[in-house]
């Protein structure tokens, strides 16, 4: 029996050559390159759209605890993350073409089979079928899933502009970290009450690209657009993503009114990714109100901020709790669109349907894992939370019981987990 992968994502990447070092034939699918999406600009695998961002390797942090759980479980992302990684302070951040290169080697070099075409539905051939295509899938199986489940949901994106470093004007900026942690990675651009509201009156006035079927209320608050921050009043975006907490401008020894932070892109620093400016604004607009930003008056924008429709089923009606489409046996889902939201979170989820695959082909039991796990409390939220209505959901504290003393919590959660992949046979003890 084979397994077809679709879509070569985080998620899809990580099941694929997970199973594919294990002995198991698998085909992985993807459309990319000779169909694009609007987001995606290359046909590697794991190609990283919006940031170049994994989040926070601290352990208190629940993105870090996600992190040493998947290294528990022999990911392929982190280890090539760390591979590819640019300084970001506490943050693990890569350097997105080589990240993707890599992965792509890695997988194609496990013996995965890649065929490039669109998928458009999942055929009843006796073999197992992983749905990982992610928030960018194709309209044609979406169509196909929208038909058979009835209960496919969506919500917008957006992804911040790039900036060349060349063009940054460096005697108006300072490097340093929040808190004065890490290594001052980051361009802070400082602003006063007087900029801060010039720059806040020209993002409220600025034209936005209109999007069919666009609602504020399905927008992911993670990755809201700047200009729909900005809207909820006046002060959101000190609250936000231009917060100067933690912040000291070196050359007056006090915390600006506003901060503007960048962040690498490429380990040579020849690129920045504007942090929070995820937008929809017109092209002319983003330039025109990015160059209201002290240093960056004649800032030259590599890539532009887009916005996207996310894509994602509501899997507390349609999946189990190993994320296998109800009423079979042989068709699976993995990544963002089960409703799991982050890059980390997706590519655990590949994890986790890795595993119970493995299983399912040596005849053996799927197994659920420990909701004591950050992997295991996200998974059994996202599948069997209280409400009818999924929204998508990222590893956080709040889903650990008992997690007030969060090194206590980490402690058991990782002494739970590898206990757990010892006793299913993923690991040896």
């Amino acid at each position: 029996m084979k397994v077809h992968v679709v879509g070569a994502g985080l998620a899809g990447s990580e099941v694929a050559y997970q199973l594919a070092i294990r002995g198991i034939e698998v085909i992985l699918h993807e459309m990319r390159p000779a169909k694009m999406t609007p987001v995606h600009r290359t046909g590697f695998f794991a190609e990283l759209v919006c940031s170049n961002s994994l989040k926070s390797e601290e352990l208190h942090n629940a993105s870090g605890l996600l992190k040493r759980e998947m290294e528990l479980f022999g990911s392929l992302t982190l280890r090539i993350a760390k591979e590819c990684r640019v300084p970001a302070g506490k943050a693990l951040a890569v350097n997105r073409e080589r990240f993707s290169t890599r992965v792509t080697e890695e997988v194609l070099k496990s013996g995965v089979q890649l065929v490039v075409e669109e998928v458009s539905e999942i055929p009843d051939d006796g073999n197992v079928w992983v749905i990982a295509t992610g928030p960018a899938t194709s309209e044609s199986l979406a169509n196909w899933l929208n038909e058979k489940l009835g209960n496919a949901l969506y919500f917008f994106d957006a992804v911040a502009p790039i900036i060349a470093a060349d063009s940054i004007d460096y005697s108006k900026v300072f490097f340093a970290d929040r808190y004065g942690a890490g290594t001052s990675d980051y361009i802070n651009c400082p602003m006063n009450e007087e900029q801060y509201e010039r720059f806040y009156e020209a993002l409220l006035s600025a034209e936005v690209v209109p999007i069919e079927g666009f609602d504020s209320c399905m927008l992911f608050e993670r990755c809201k657009p700047i200009e729909e921050i900005a809207r909820s009043g006046k002060m959101s975006l000190l609250f936000g993503p231009l917060r100067p907490v933690g912040l000291i401008d070196p050359r007056t020894n006090r915390q600006p009114y506003a901060v503007v932070q960048l962040r690498k892109e490429n380990v040579e620093g020849t690129m920045y990714n504007i942090v929070g400016f995820q937008t929809r604004l017109k092209w002319p607009e983003q330039k025109r109100v990015i160059r209201l930003i002290p240093g960056l008056e004649n800032a030259e924008i590599l890539r532009y901020g887009v916005m996207h429709r996310n894509f994602y089923v509501n899997s507390r009606k349609v999946l189990d709790c190993h994320f296998r489409l109800k009423g079979t046996e042989k068709i699976f889902f993995a990544g963002q669109i089960t409703g799991v939201e982050g890059y980390v979170e997706s590519a655990a989820s590949g994890l986790y349907v890795a595993l119970n695959i493995y299983r399912y082909l040596k005849r053996q039991s799927l197994l659920k894992l420990p909701t004591t796990t950050m992997m295991g409390s996200l998974f059994d939220y996202v599948c069997n939370g209280i409400a009818d209505q999924l929204q998508p959901m990222y590893a956080n504290y709040g889903l650990l019981k008992d997690s007030r003393d969060r090194q206590r919590a980490a402690e058991r959660s990782l002494r739970d987990l590898e206990r757990f992949l010892v006793e299913a046979g993923w690991r040896e003890g």
